[in-house]
This record gives C-alpha cells, structure tokens and sequence, in this order.
C-alpha cells in the first residue's frame, strides 16, 4: 500500500463514505442483480462490477442497463430494484473495522461526518441497522442534497461547512475513485481503501491507499492512534470455517518451502466477500491429529498474481506427510498485516515466516489462546481425548 504524503498541518475533522467503505453494499447488489439478470436472459459478470462503484443510484442504473443491452428506462429500471433494494438495507454488513474506526473517532471526540452519493433517507435508513452509528456522525449529507455528486467536490463541501470547520482541516476516506477525485478537488487529504481489487494503481491521486480500515493509523494524521494492537496483532471477532483438505497451487511446498493446507474457495465465496484480503491467525483443528497453532493469507497473493481469492492457512508444524480430504476446522482471531507484493521470492519467504513467528508468539497471550478450547475445534476431533499438537514453526517443510 502507498506510504502517506506528508501533511504540512493536524488533521482535526474526519469524513467518511458509507457505501463500500463503511458497509459491504457491493455484496447486496450482486445478490440482487445476479437473479433479476437472469430473469432477463443475461448473467452476472462481476468484472463489470467496478463500474458501479462510486455511482449515484441512476448513474449505476445506466450501466448496468448499457452494460447487459436491458429493454427498460433507466427510471423503469429503479422502479423495479429500490424497493428490492430497500428491504435489504439491514443485511448489508459492516465492513472489517468499521464498527472499530466509528467507535474510536467518537471515543476521541473526534467530529465525524458521512457524505455518500446516495439519497439521505437511504443513508440514514442504512445506517439504523447499525447500533450507535447515527449518534456518532456530527454531519451527514447524501446525493440528493447537493448539486453534482462525486466527483464533484460538492458533497465534501458541504459536510465540511456542516462543522463549522475549513476544508485542510479534513481528512476523507473513500472507496471509490470518483470519492477519491471529490475529496481531492475540495482540497482535503484522502485515504482511499479500494473495494475493487486488485486496482490499487488508479488511486495514485489519493494521499495515501490502504488495504482496509483495519489498516488506518489516525496517527499519521495528527489524531488519537488505536490502542487495541498487541504484539503486532490486532484482535478481532473470531470467525469459523471449515472443509476437507484440497490440493492447491503445488507452490506452497515447492517454490515456498511452506505447505499449506488449502480449502474449496468456492465454498466460502460468501465469508471472502466480508473479509478483507490480508494476513490472519487462529487455531486449526484436524479430524484426527489435534489442535495447532496456524497463520493464514486471504487475498490474490500479488506475488503470484492469482485470477481468484483464496484462503491458504499454514499449520504450524511438521507433519511430515500429506493430509488431503482430512476435515479442517479454523478459528480465526487476529490479524497482523494487509496483503503486500514482494519484489522477490526470497523476500516473500521472510515476511512469510516472520509472520508465523508473529502468530506463533501471540497465539499463547490470554487473548488469543482461549480460543484453543473453542468447541468448534473439539466437535471435529474424532477422538476427544486426543492431545493437541505439539505446534512449532518448521522452515524446513
């Protein structure tokens, strides 16, 4: 991720996008145009899917109405989604680190507004489903409010005049390209976290690009900094998954020196649709091994340049042969470093192991190690009784 320009002055006020930088509303849309594409002879393709991003409603009705030849009119056509549309504003989720960010900005009394291209009633519909988030936000200004929307600068603007303080005082995180290019014209610093990946290089305009929220450092802007990073890791809501061993990329083993135990990404598309590329930690309980320590990365892999996102854990320990088609169960509880290129090989297979050995020492801190006793994990023993493993990182698998 790009390294942050410097700032000639604090940052005083924050403004954030809501929709794909606070909630996953990329999820929904697909879920809904996915089966309504079908009743119209078409199908979904998610390459596509960047073109919305950033869009008011009726500009992301005109594409995708250009994009798949539909006989309707752009108003037919959001006639006929919004009020699918609106019963789904309470199962869009947040993004990772959201909740966190919103509630630490508020914690530190840090004036915060929202300022999305959608209509208000849409923001503040969306953001009632999400317990303390309205109370959190000094200003909100949707779409409909202002003249032009993203790019335009207009937006921003007015969240700024709304507290009562100058546009170099604010700091904006976007998604999008066009929110990117509205924070930048309206003379603010911007953060850009790009929903679409794999796009990094279009957001050289922001100030800085990160993986994900749960990347911000508000210290690098002059704001209080998180207080929640132990050893290098951060906590978060433990997550479970779960499948038969597959064969993966043949790489981890003979390029990498490092065996991974992958699972069917096609079983999880939904879990990779919430969950932020990156680097991650856990437990891993094998059917009729035990319980170990393992690290694990979500994402593309940009060394490698995969076509699709993958998980890949890597249990910590020798095994000494093959387990495929053994039952695996993970915990997921923490996380160490967003999803990176390397410029070799070699630099790749040290930022791999240093992160085992991050995971390695953090999995025995209280908070972390509890979740050894996670009933998920002892459900797949087949023998309850068995010991769990003897975990230690092995460089030479």
């Amino acid at each position: 991720m790009a390294a942050p320009k410097p700032i000639t002055r604090l940052i005083s006020h924050v403004i954030l996008d809501l929709d794909g930088t606070l909630l996953n509303t990329d999820c929904v849309v697909s879920q809904l145009l996915k089966p309504f594409l079908v009743k119209n002879g078409k199908k979904w393709d998610s390459k596509k899917a960047h073109k919305l991003v950033g869009k008011t409603p009726y500009e992301s009705a005109a594409v995708v109405l250009e994009d798949y030849g539909l006989p309707y009119s752009t108003e037919e056509f959001l006639s006929m989604l919004t009020p699918m549309f609106n019963e789904q504003w309470c199962n869009i989720k947040a993004l990772p680190g959201a909740n966190r960010l919103i509630k630490h900005l508020k914690s530190n009394g840090v004036p915060t507004a929202l300022a999305s291209n959608s209509p208000k009633s849409n923001i503040e519909a969306k953001i009632s489903c999400h317990q303390g988030w309205k109370e959190s936000f000094s200003a909100i200004v949707g779409g409909d409010e202002v003249e032009k929307g993203k790019p335009s600068p207009d937006i921003f603007l007015k969240a700024a005049k709304r507290m009562n303080t100058n546009p170099p005082n604010c700091l904006v995180i976007e998604d999008s390209l066009p929110g990117v290019m509205a924070g930048k014209a309206a003379g603010m610093h911007v953060i850009a976290v790009p929903s679409v990946p794999k796009r990094t290089a279009e957001f050289s305009s922001a100030d800085e690009v990160i993986n994900s929220l749960l990347d911000v450092k508000p210290e690098k802007w002059g704001l209080p900094p998180f207080s929640d990073w132990i050893d290098d890791t951060l906590p978060i809501e433990p997550w479970f998954i779960g499948g038969p061993v597959i064969k993966g990329f043949g790489r981890g083993s003979k390029v990498l020196g490092i065996p991974t135990a992958n699972l069917p990404a096609e079983n999880f598309s939904e879990i990779l649709l919430e969950h932020t590329s990156g680097v991650y930690f856990g437990w891993a309980g094998l059917s009729t091994r035990g319980i170990y320590k393992m690290v694990m990365s979500i994402g593309w892999n940009p060394y490698f340049d995969n076509t699709e996102k993958t998980i890949e854990p890597w249990l910590l320990h020798n095994f000494g042969e093959d387990f495929y088609g053994e039952e695996l169960r993970l915990v997921i509880v923490g996380y160490i470093r967003p999803e990176a290129n390397f410029p070799s090989l070699e630099s790749l297979i040290e930022r791999i192991h240093e992160d085992a050995r991050i995971a390695e020492k953090a999995l025995d801190l209280p908070v972390y190690a509890k979740y050894k006793d996670s009933q998920y994990l002892r459900n797949s023993l087949k023998d309850d009784s068995s010991a769990t493993g003897n975990q230690s990182v092995v460089d030479s698998k």
